[in-house]
């Protein structure tokens, strides 16, 4: 095994037994999602009706993406909380890869964030929500929400080691969330937003990827848009997040190397 590999192992199962140690943290990724279908699936689900499917199977893919969205919140405020608190100089005195200490870190977050599309699973599939097509389809969905998760880690890893400060890297992470949800398909159908408003939604990457997941999973709704989008959201997902990963894990690895070299 190469020195990368067992670092990196090491200290994802540093994160993770840490997190054993205070369970606290694992509220946010159980209890959360678990409001967030329930709120969702019973309390919209009343009121709200999309053409071609129930509103319980068309929310789900959505509210996956939005917490697999969300772990930029987390791997920053981890990443925030070793450089404050010292952790980052220790590794630094070790005889280890600084580059598995990102991965260890993203590696870690990812697992929760895993488990929290599992909680989500059981507990949309006791309200009704369904996957209907075959289980390669299925897991096909599920991988692409890993790949966004993944891809997020590393954003997130990254504002942290730029924004610095435990206290302030929530809210910016929340202000860089909060517009990609709420502008794209994950709650309604855009068919009722103004044409410029549309377009932009349709465009935005998280539509394609919650697209993916109805399409793979057979919960989508009836559309009228035939934006390129639209019609192929499994390749724009999968173009637009390899090349966000190639992108960031390369300026992430940087600013850690000048971080730690402070």
């Amino acid at each position: 095994m190469s020195d990368l590999a067992y670092d990196t192992m090491a200290l994802t199962g540093r994160h993770m037994r840490h997190i054993a140690r205070v369970p606290e943290k694992l509220i946010g990724v159980t209890v959360g999602p678990v409001v967030l279908v329930l709120v969702f699936g019973y309390l919209f689900g009343s009121a709200m009706s999309v053409p071609g499917v129930h509103y319980r199977e068309y929310i789900m893919a959505g509210i996956f993406t939005q917490v697999m969205f969300s772990a930029i919140g987390t791997s920053a405020a981890g990443v925030a909380g070793d450089l404050s608190n010292g952790l980052v100089d220790r590794f630094r005195s070790l005889p280890m890869s600084r580059f598995a200490v990102l991965l260890g870190r993203t590696v870690s977050d990812l697992l929760m964030t895993a488990l929290s599309c599992v909680v989500m699973a059981v507990v949309g599939a006791l309200i009704g929500w369904r996957a209907h097509h075959g289980v390669l389809k299925i897991a096909a969905g599920f991988a692409l929400l890993l790949l966004l998760g993944f891809t997020m880690c590393w954003l997130g890893a990254l504002l942290g080691l730029v924004v610095r400060s435990p206290e302030a890297v929530n809210s910016v992470a929340m202000l860089l969330t909060m517009p990609f949800i709420f502008l794209s398909n994950a709650f309604v159908p855009l068919d009722g937003l103004p044409k410029w408003l549309q377009v932009l939604a349709e465009w935005n990457p998280i539509s394609a990827v919650v697209a993916s997941c109805r399409n793979l999973w057979g919960n989508q709704a009836q559309v009228t848009s035939h934006a390129f989008p639209t019609d192929h959201p499994v390749l724009v997902s999968c173009i637009v997040l390899g090349l966000m990963l190639a992108l960031v894990v390369p300026l992430t690895a940087r600013a850690y190397q000048r971080a730690a070299a402070r």
